[in-house]
């Protein structure tokens, strides 16, 4: 697995929390990146875009439980790296804790933000590819 990911090209071994296992989880699943409009398309698809579950003047936020749940687990994999040691992810977990986010919303806030990580990740080693050598 690890050659293949290897020879895929992908930086995605580069990003805090992702080792060859999830990163060929990662490509497998996701395919071919451009198929996706957006990053938010991209999140819809992995199943960490949020839902609105408002109730009168509650404004709450929850996980989708659509979407590929391997590519969901494959972020949770990378956030729970990135809140056990001293990345900006745990900065970002940290500050939603302090602004009163339950330990779920904060979890759901970092795997939107990090969707959007691995997506740009994936169109700039698409863009990075078409280049010619030299």
């Amino acid at each position: 697995m690890s050659a293949a990911v290897a020879a895929s090209g992908t930086t995605l071994t580069d990003l805090h929390g992702i080792g060859d296992v999830t990163a060929a989880k990662i490509l497998a699943r996701s395919g071919v990146v451009n198929r996706f409009r957006s990053e938010s398309a991209f999140a819809s698809y992995c199943g960490v875009a949020p839902i609105e579950v408002s109730s009168g003047d509650v404004q709450r936020h929850r996980l989708s439980r659509a979407g590929n749940r391997q590519l969901n687990y494959a972020l949770h994999v990378m956030a729970m790296a990135q809140i056990k040691r001293a990345t900006p992810g745990r900065d970002y977990y940290q500050r939603n804790r302090a602004a009163g986010k339950t330990h779920k919303e904060a979890m759901r806030c970092l795997k939107r933000r990090l969707a959007d990580v691995v997506y740009r990740t994936m169109i700039k080693d698409t863009e990075t590819s078409l280049l010619p050598a030299g």
